[in-house]
């Protein structure tokens, strides 16, 4: 596969950007040359239709309509893959419904055929957040995987469309594609919904219906006014991370993103989509293929958008994982390190009142990326579905009077208050911390935690799930200053789920006036925000990482500004302690979760991305 160089970095690089990239670069030196060296000799070969038997491809083309299996055959024919995340479960996905056929037309109008080439799973956390499904959701991730190669094992297919949206389905789809690294990749977003009720009006009710002042049918109305239609939810989760993070690493079009559902624009945007990966197509050999696109330079550029705009926690996971799937290497450390010179440049909920749509109204995107690259805060020398050098995603896309599709460079931001320059940021750092002490490694969001709030050192409230947490709050147990310790929560314990739940009644206990911190194996929520949560702590439970030793009422130190984690109890009593161990649960197989047991088994580490096909 012969590679395209990209231009050189216009602007001097950030000396911490340049020296991150350089170890990640040394540290996977082996592993990504063997990867790209297999994507090089799968790229040799020729198309699937003129290498595979002739039972074979009639197989595959059986159901194409005649004119439609005469142009695959062609010598020059381009066929695409489309892998689809469409489920009507999801509103997020619901719009892919009606992608196929459109993708179908618009690949004919450009000569090209375009197959469904496998759909994947894709559950809404939302629906499981607090319930037994949430245990799948992490491993979910794999599974999307696996399906998204299964499509495109069919080996037929001159280049892949991903349609995919939210928090662990576009990294599963970046993961399987990254199989399928000869081939050309771009990713289509289906775009947030309408804002409706305010992600913070919403975070209130959900407070004080914890603590009993708002009913059920009150509680019912305020969520359904909050996600009311078609599209992403419209706070900044991991679902708009995704997308922030493929426009970063030049995966799907500049400005793209957080296009709503339905307009002309979307539509535009849907079908320029098809044109570009035609395009890259056709040019075999070329560094369009995503396992060029995503290279070392990408990924930081990835971690220094994320960071920049206050993203998901939930990356330090996912992009740990989507990394290793493109033979990178990376590790807190780069997070940390890129974080502590990465300014916050944007304020979307939870770490302000503004929403996705107020983020893309503001400039979006193409306004984060330019002022990345103008500060050498990103790497313009990088590879994109558009052709060379990240600087083509510093565009902001918009409709002629003739309904043509027309691009301008991005200008500053159209509100301050949602987005800003480098130069006037919101926090100098990317509120991305990792802490460390005799409790072990995590990773902590402070973006939307007040200054006031970042260090507690508190008395633990131990427990074993957060049901069990929410219990000892409605029992008025909590009313104290307290680090709520949530132990046997890793992906090898019950699969890592998101502990969304407890936000609501520590927030509520914050705002009585105590001193409330979180500490835990687990994840939150892409939405986790004004309590300091010590989360992803490594090693876990199942690895018999510290976690396990701590007692109720032990003194726990959480400082956030100086990156420490500490139990304060004598290191002699500390060392002798005896592990616990949680007791088998008899509805640990129940609600599928017995599926899943080979994923626990199997799963890596949390800081190596929690997956059991990545190591």
């Amino acid at each position: 596969m012969n590679e395209r160089k990209p231009p050189t970095d216009g602007v001097p690089l950030h000396p911490v950007l340049a020296s991150v990239t350089a170890r990640i670069i040394e540290r996977s030196r082996e592993r990504r040359a063997a990867y790209l060296a297999l994507c090089a000799r799968t790229a040799e070969r020729p198309r699937g239709v003129q290498r595979m038997g002739c039972a074979n491809v009639a197989h595959a083309l059986a159901a194409m309509p005649v004119n439609e299996r005469l142009a695959a055959l062609a010598p020059k024919a381009i066929n695409l893959g489309v892998v689809t995340a469409y489920n009507d479960m999801l509103s997020a996905h619901k719009p892919y419904e009606r992608y196929p056929d459109m993708l179908r037309r618009a690949a004919a109008d450009l000569g090209a055929t375009a197959q469904v080439a496998g759909g994947v799973p894709a559950m809404c956390d939302g629906v499981t957040q607090g319930f037994e499904g949430m245990e799948l959701s992490l491993f979910s991730r794999d599974v999307i995987a696996m399906a998204a190669a299964v499509a495109l094992s069919h080996d037929v297919f001159d280049g892949a469309l991903m349609l995919g949206v939210c928090d662990k389905i576009v990294p599963g789809l970046l993961i399987g594609a990254l199989q399928f690294g000869h081939l050309p990749t771009v990713f289509v977003p289906a775009g947030p919904m309408t804002s409706g009720l305010s992600n913070v009006e919403k975070s209130s009710i959900r407070q004080r219906y914890a603590m009993g002042q708002v009913s059920r049918d009150d509680m019912l109305k305020a969520e359904q006014a909050a996600y009311h239609g078609e599209g992403t939810c419209t706070f900044y989760g991991t679902a708009n991370s995704n997308q922030m993070l493929l426009e970063a690493m030049g995966l799907q079009l500049p400005g793209s993103s957080f296009v709503n559902p339905g307009t002309p624009l979307r539509h535009a945007l849907d079908l320029e989509a098809v044109r570009v990966l035609v395009r890259l197509a056709r040019v075999r050999g070329s560094a369009g293929f995503i396992g060029s696109i995503v290279s070392e330079r990408a990924i930081v550029n990835a971690m220094a958008g994320l960071l920049a705009s206050g993203g998901s926690t939930n990356h330090t996971i996912h992009l740990v994982a989507i990394a290793r799937a493109a033979g990178i290497l990376i590790n807190w450390d780069d997070f940390s390190d890129l974080s502590a010179v990465v300014p916050l440049i944007a304020r979307v909920y939870p770490n302000g009142h503004a929403d996705v749509n107020d983020f893309h109204a503001a400039g979006g995107m193409p306004v984060l990326i330019n002022e990345l690259l103008g500060a050498g805060l990103m790497h313009e020398a990088v590879d994109t579905v558009l052709g060379p050098g990240l600087r083509r995603f510093a565009v902001s896309p918009g409709l002629t009077g003739d309904g043509a599709l027309a691009w301008k460079p991005a200008a500053g931001s159209r509100d301050p208050s949602v987005l800003r320059s480098v130069a006037s940021p919101f926090a100098l750092d990317g509120g991305l911390r990792l802490l460390c002490g005799n409790l072990g490694r995590a990773v902590v969001k402070v973006s939307a935690v007040k200054p006031e709030h970042r260090r507690v050192c508190a008395p633990a409230v131990v427990v074993d799930s957060q049901e069990e947490l929410a219990g000892r709050f409605g029992r008025g147990e909590l009313q104290r200053d307290l680090v709520a310790v949530v132990r046997g929560q890793g992906p090898r314990s019950n699969g890592m789920p998101e502990l969304h739940k407890l936000t609501p009644m520590l927030g509520a206990l914050q705002d009585q006036g105590f001193k409330v911190a979180l500490l835990t194996d687990g994840r939150m929520s892409g939405a986790s925000g004004k309590i300091p949560a010590a989360i992803h702590l490594s090693p876990d439970s199942a690895a018999s990482g510290p976690i396990v030793r701590v007692r109720e009422g032990d003194l726990i130190e959480i400082d956030c500004d100086r990156g420490t984690l500490h139990a304060q109890v004598d290191d002699l009593e500390w060392r002798s302690r005896e592990a616990w161990v949680p007791e088998p649960s008899e509805n640990a197989n129940t609600i599928g979760r017995g599926l899943f047991a080979l994923f626990r088994d199997h799963a890596s580490a949390t800081e190596a991305g929690a997956s059991a096909l990545l190591r």
